[in-house]
C-alpha cells in the first residue's frame, strides 16, 4: 500500500498486514507516540510481558498495569526517547521506544497486544526504530531480550542484531556491607565528567544523558578508590546501569544498595567472579537475558551492569 498523506509524513506510515491467523488484511498505521497513549500502551505492555512470562513459567517484568502505565507515561513524555505507536484498524496494538540519551541508542520496551501477535506488528515496530537510529547516524544499537523467548531472538537476529552476552537477572535482600578500600556515596553534578570518563574507559562511549537523569532523580551514586571516582551507578535496578574500572568497584556499588529495583540487577554471566560473589551474598537468579547489538560494540574493559534498555 502506498504511504498515506499525513501532517508529518516522515513520522507516519501505513501498510496492510495479515491477521495472525492468516485471515483478513488489516490496516497497520505507525505514528508518533503521545502521552495520551499511555493508558493503552501501559495495558498492552503489562499484558504482553505478563502473558509471555507466565507461558514460560516466569514472573512478568511489571507488578501491575499501573506500574507499566507509569513507565509508558514517563517514556512518552521524555524528550530523550523516540516513540512509535502501532494502530491496527484504528486501535492501538503496540509500541516501541528508542533511548537516545547517549550516542549509542537502546531499543525498548517493545510490546505488542497479545491479541495481535503473529501479524508482523513487532517487526514493523523494530524496523521503525532502526530506521530512526540510521537517520540519527547512531554508531550502535543495543537491546536486551528474555532468553526464554526464542521468537524475539530470531526476529532480532534476522534484523541484523548479534549476540553479545548472556545476563543473569538477580534479586534478593540487600547485601548491606562495604568493600575494603572502596567508598560509595551519592553522586553530585560535579561527578558527571568523572562518570563519563569511567564509561568511556570501560565501554568506549559515555552514557551522560542517563547519568544526568539519575542525578536529577537523586538515584546516582559513585564509588571512590584511592581518592578518585572509579565507578558509578545510575541506581541498582532493572532500568539502571553501573560501570566500574574493576570488579571491586561494582561489588562496592552492589553491596551498598538498600534494595534492587524492579525485577533486579543484570549481571553478565561471563563475569564469573562477580556473578559468584553475588550468589554467595544471597542474590538469586530469576531469569536469563540476552544482550544483542548492531553496529559499534566494544568488549568492556572493566566491570559493568547493563540496564534493561542496554
Amino acid at each position: 500500500m502506498e504511504e498515506m498523506a499525513f501532517p508529518d509524513p516522515e513520522r507516519t506510515h501505513a501498510a496492510l498486514v495479515t491477521s495472525g491467523d492468516g485471515g483478513y488484511a488489516m490496516e497497520l498505521l505507525l505514528r508518533p507516540g503521545a502521552r495520551a497513549d499511555a493508558a493503552d500502551c501501559g495495558r498492552i505492555c503489562f499484558e504482553a510481558f505478563d502473558q509471555l512470562a507466565r507461558e514460560h513459567g516466569f514472573v512478568g517484568d511489571f507488578p501491575s498495569v499501573e506500574a507499566a502505565t507509569g513507565l509508558m507515561d514517563t517514556l512518552l513524555g521524555h524528550p530523550g526517547f523516540y516513540s512509535v505507536t502501532a494502530e491496527l484498524d484504528g486501535r492501538i496494538a503496540g509500541s516501541n521506544f528508542l533511548d537516545e540519551r547517549s550516542s549509542v541508542v537502546g531499543v525498548g520496551p517493545i510490546t505488542v497486544d497479545p491479541a495481535c501477535q503473529n501479524a508482523g506488528v513487532g517487526r514493523r515496530l523494530m524496523e521503525d526504530v532502526m530506521r530512526r537510529a540510521d537517520e540519527r547516524q547512531a554508531p550502535g544499537i543495543r537491546l536486551l531480550q528474555s532468553a526464554y523467548h526464542c521468537r524475539s531472538f530470531a526476529l532480532y537476529a534476522g534484523l541484523g542484531f548479534q549476540f553479545r552476552e548472556t545476563l543473569a537477572c538477580l534479586q534478593g535482600p540487600p547485601i548491606g556491607r562495604t568493600v575494603a578500600g572502596y567508598t560509595v556515596r551519592p553522586a553530585t553534578d560535579a561527578d558527571l565528567a568523572a562518570c563519563n570518563e569511567v564509561s568511556r574507559r570501560v565501554h568506549g562511549v559515555d552514557r551522560g544523558g542517563e547519568v544526568s537523569d539519575a542525578l536529577k532523580q537523586g538515584t546516582a551514586r559513585v564509588v571512590e578508590h584511592e581518592g578518585r571516582v572509579t565507578g558509578y551507578a545510575t541506581d541498582l535496578a532493572f532500568f539502571a546501569h553501573a560501570v566500574g574500572e574493576t570488579i571491586e568497584d561494582v561489588k562496592a556499588l552492589i553491596a551498598s544498595a538498600t534494595a534492587f529495583g524492579g525485577p533486579g540487577i543484570l549481571v553478565p554471566a561471563s563475569d564469573a567472579a562477580l556473578l559468584q560473589w553475588c550468589l554467595r551474598h544471597g542474590l538469586k537468579v530469576t531469569q536469563l537475558m540476552t544482550l544483542m547489538t548492531v553496529g559499534l560494540y566494544n568488549e568492556p574493559a572493566g566491570a559493568y551492569l547493563p540496564s534493561i534498555l542496554y
